[in-house]
């Protein structure tokens, strides 16, 4: 039966979100039953194809590339996939009438971190981050949002931004990684080595004008989202706060984290508010 195999890509989807992000898939848990699962779906076929450029080293990654996207395109346009991930999320693509040019610019991005390490102009930088992360927050947004157009065209703007406020988070804490394994370098007229509290803190504040605008639309978002998006934003917030109060070379040098207890305790503050609608 189609809806058994159906059910089994869901959740070979949901158990990637759960194994890759323990914090997204905390937050995807807040969100309502009724739209989990295609959040789920999203994050299954974004982490599947962010995976094949940064860690499959010993293999021909652009062949791999290449394959995963031909499987992508006949999964959208017959409606199915063998592969349990593409599966579920062309039923979220479908079901949610996501734009196709949502998810060729993230196909884009993802290609390109086959062959460029740097970025040395704001515009390179800025595309690179609508289609690694913009679009993303952009195809969730069409699940909150259950198709009203309106409510999506309102809510765009700081969908996008709340998308780039995380990825840039991402790359701040993964500078090392980044730098010495995969020999990236994200923030554009920025050298790893040389990182100092001035370049710090002109990302951390850029980051925070992100976060400030994509706040303005989790106030908006249908109560089905609402708390499980603010969850996010309450824990990219905090680990952005352990990053601005860390020197630089400990940046450099080790990757900081939000430890699990204090994830938990940003949960019960987060449930908190959004109960006294203090969100």
């Amino acid at each position: 039966m189609k809806a058994l195999f159906d059910n089994v890509s869901y959740r070979c989807s949901k158990v990637v979100t759960k194994s890759y992000s323990t914090s997204f898939g905390l937050a995807t848990k807040m969100l309502s039953p009724s739209i989990r699962t295609d959040i789920y779906n999203i994050y299954g076929f974004v982490r599947f194809a962010d995976e094949i450029v940064d860690s499959f080293h010993d293999y021909d990654k652009e062949t791999l590339f290449n394959e995963f996207q031909i499987e992508l395109d006949k999964a959208l346009k017959n409606k199915i996939s063998l592969n349990p991930i593409l599966n579920s999320f062309q039923h979220t693509y479908h079901n949610y009438n996501i734009p196709y040019h949502l998810v060729a610019s993230f196909m884009k991005s993802m290609r390109t971190d086959l062959y460029k390490s740097t970025y040395l102009s704001d515009d390179e930088y800025k595309e690179y981050i609508y289609g690694s992360a913009d679009v993303v927050g952009l195809m969730c947004l069409k699940v909150f949002v259950k198709g009203n157009e309106e409510k999506y065209n309102d809510l765009k703007e700081s969908a996008m931004a709340l998308g780039s406020a995380f990825q840039k988070v991402n790359f701040l804490r993964d500078l090392k990684a980044d730098y010495e394994e995969l020999n990236r370098s994200y923030f554009p007229n920025t050298n790893f080595k040389e990182l100092d509290e001035i370049t710090k803190t002109s990302i951390v504040d850029d980051i925070k004008a992100d976060f400030a605008l994509g706040y303005s639309g989790i106030v908006k978002l249908p109560p089905e989202a609402q708390f499980g998006v603010y969850t996010a934003y309450r824990y990219y917030y905090r680990l952005l706060k352990k990053l601005q109060n860390t020197p630089p070379l400990e940046i450099k040098n080790v990757r900081i984290r939000v430890p699990n207890y204090e994830k938990f305790g940003l949960l019960a503050r987060s449930y908190v508010n959004y109960k006294l609608n203090l969100v």
